[in-house]
């Protein structure tokens, strides 16, 4: 699918409505149309022949009509044009899920040799497990920003960052980062960000990784991922996709495009009401310490001084569930979910405590959601829960004297 690109630079609010849907004018339409086809009819196979070897030898979309859902699909094509011009590079391709097209960059770069990643901690937790298990043949040096350059070898493929990072919302220097991997593509995990908060190609990032599930989607009910990224890497990666089968169904892809309209709108208003929450549980002595990135954005994460379980079990407003970027506000506990399939250890060295909670704020009232996490923090910090959490995480005490005191040391010990 070829849409005619703008002649001038739009702003984002405008591509977001805009990008990939520029033809459908002169088409008759309003609306994206939606190709559920699975195959397509042609008389000339000796033409479709030709058609699949330009394809095997440059990864190149095929000219015409799909041969093969698995190969393109036009209503793919069109989310996958909208999501590169919103982050701003030549290309991108779209993937069933956010795991699979991490796995289909992990594959471009083993196909070469270079099954060496760097990577810095805390990543989303089945990226870390992907990387650490080595199920495709990787092998992965986990460094702090500072040691990217350091720990990058000859069969260095991929550097791996996720800014804000899963699930505690630490920042890191994109320009710094790129200029650290040398030679070396460095891949960015724009999830929690999304285009409209930062475009990491912009500061050098050669592959940009969404979990469109996400913000993309935003409404909790579609599954997919994308890369965005040059149209170099977007061949290899269309042709890793035809031979693996991770393919986005078209539906999905229809949603995602439609996702992309309101994705300005809709993670500046929920942008707003997180930062006011952020400030809310700052200035509460039943938190010890409150993570919102200087970039801003809809994600908020705390630690609690109570039980950080019964605050899940208590909330009646807050959608206690795994995921994130939905319009309803979502609140899970990393240790226990997310991020459950990485080593306590490893957690904990990446500072994903037993107590932290993170919450995905949605776009209800910010007094609405106040007043179910007020009610749910007492609850946490109850006698009753107090005996529980010091058992379970090593609470720190039980009445609101000790609260103080836990959030101070916590303070100090993190350098705030």
């Amino acid at each position: 699918m070829e849409t005619n690109a703008p002649t001038v630079r739009r702003s984002l609010a405008t591509e977001a409505v805009h990008a990939g849907r520029e033809d459908l004018a002169g088409l008759g339409l309003h609306a994206p149309p939606l190709d559920l086809s699975t195959t397509y009819p042609s008389y000339d196979s000796r033409a479709e022949a030709a058609r699949i070897d330009e394809f095997a030898t440059t990864g190149a979309r095929p000219e015409g009509p799909p041969v093969y859902a698995r190969l393109d699909n036009p209503t793919t094509a069109r989310f996958e044009t909208a999501l590169a011009r919103l982050e701003g590079t030549e290309s991108a391709v779209a993937f069933a899920s956010g795991m699979a097209a991490l796995s289909a960059c992990l594959l471009v770069r083993g196909m070469q040799g270079l099954r060496h990643v760097v990577a810095v901690r805390p990543l989303y937790g089945c990226s870390d497990h992907l990387l650490t298990s080595g199920l495709l043949g990787t092998e992965v040096t986990w460094v702090d920003p500072a040691g990217i350059a350091d720990a990058i070898r000859p069969d260095t493929g991929l550097v791996m960052i996720e800014s804000p990072a899963n699930p505690t919302l630490a920042e890191i220097d994109l320009r710094a980062a790129a200029h650290s991997c040398g030679e070396v593509p460095l891949l960015v995990d724009n999830t929690f960000a999304t285009p409209v908060l930062q475009r990491p190609a912009e500061s050098g990032a050669r592959l940009v990784l969404h979990s469109a599930t996400k913000y993309l989607g935003g409404h909790g009910d579609v599954l997919g991922g994308v890369v965005a990224c040059d149209e170099e890497f977007a061949r290899q990666l269309r042709q890793v996709r035809f031979a693996t089968g991770g393919v986005l169904h078209p539906l999905a892809a229809y949603l995602l495009l439609r996702g992309l309209s309101t994705l300005p709108v809709r993670v500046r208003a929920a942008s707003a009401s997180a930062a006011e929450l952020a400030r809310r549980l700052e200035a509460d002595p039943r938190v010890l310490r409150v993570h919102y990135p200087r970039i801003g954005g809809a994600m908020v994460a705390f630690e609690t001084a109570g039980d950080p379980h019964e605050v899940i079990a208590s909330v009646r407003l807050v959608t206690p569930a795994v995921s994130l970027g939905s319009v309803d506000t979502l609140i899970q506990h990393p240790a226990s979910i997310s991020h459950r399939i990485v080593a306590e250890g490893d957690r904990h060295a990446s500072g994903v405590s037993d107590r932290l909670l993170r919450m995905s704020v949605g776009l209800e009232d910010v007094d609405d959601l106040w007043a179910d996490l007020d009610q749910a923090l007492d609850r946490a910090t109850s006698p009753a829960a107090e005996l529980t959490a010091v058992s379970a995480v090593g609470a720190v005490g039980a009445v609101s004297a000790g609260y103080g005191a836990a959030r101070a040391e916590a303070r100090t010990a993190a350098g705030s």
